[in-house]
């Protein structure tokens, strides 16, 4: 059998957000309805959390804020169902099951 160099600190520091900070895994649930301000949802993004918005309204008009930004940093938006799903630079919504 060959011997392998496994370099756990240089893993650990490709996990690491860029302040060192692990990157966000999680989940957020939440309303869009236009009573939480877009930056607030933007610096989720940024942190790394996917978010899954119950969409109360017209979601062009209430994702206008931060959609744009969004997309800017490469991450992604989906409406589907009532919902909004946004997810970070990095995870991609996998739409195949749909069709």
């Amino acid at each position: 059998m060959s011997e392998f160099d496994l370099d756990l600190q240089t893993v650990e520091s490709q996990l690491e957000g860029e302040e060192g900070d692990p990157p966000d895994s999680r989940v957020v649930l939440g309303i869009l309805d236009g009573t939480t301000p877009d930056e607030e949802w933007v610096e989720l993004i940024e942190d790394g959390a996917v978010l899954v918005l119950n969409v109360k309204g017209d979601v062009n008009e209430l994702a206008a804020g931060f959609a744009r930004d969004v997309r800017d940093s490469d991450g992604n938006l989906m409406h589907f169902r009532g919902f909004l799903v946004i997810t970070p630079p990095g995870i991609e919504i996998d739409t195949a099951r749909l069709e």
